[in-house]
């Protein structure tokens, strides 16, 4: 009895909990979004040790500014670049992200982006396949 009594009491708690934390000090709901123009990048087929680097814009479709607090990655092999500073409404910017081109072969990583925006996190996605080293593929040739 005892039980079902703190559950009763537990589950509107929590929800007014999750209520709160979606405002902001004003009290207002936080409405932030953030929106890209494309979330997947195909590389193609990209020669041995060349630019991996590929760009992703976004806007700010809110009210209220934007704030990048993190991009993560799904391996080491991919760096990104993000506006450290908070984007006002209307405002765009870019995420840069940098594959490891001296890797051969196909692959496809995640990037995964925290922000303050209701459809946090959002997910960008890189492909392609990095071509063989032509200084390994001709001294292999040559024996």
């Amino acid at each position: 009895m005892k039980q079902l009594l703190l559950i009763f009491i537990f589950i509107p708690l929590a929800l007014i909990s999750c209520i709160e934390s979606n405002k902001d000090s004003s009290g207002e709901a936080n409405n932030s979004k953030i929106e890209f123009k494309e979330t997947t990048f195909n590389f193609g087929k990209i020669d041995f040790a060349s630019d991996g680097t590929c760009v992703f814009t976004f806007t700010n479709t809110s009210r209220k500014p934007l704030v990048i607090n993190v991009v993560r990655t799904s391996c080491g092999c991919t760096n990104p670049e993000w506006p450290k500073d908070p984007l006002e409404p209307g405002e765009s910017g870019e995420i840069k992200i940098t594959y490891n081109t001296q890797i051969p072969g196909s692959f496809q990583k995640s990037i995964t982006v925290f922000c303050n925006a209701v459809n946090s996190p959002v997910k960008l996605l890189i492909k392609g396949e990095v071509q063989p080293d032509p200084a390994v593929a001709s001294s292999s040739s040559k024996s």
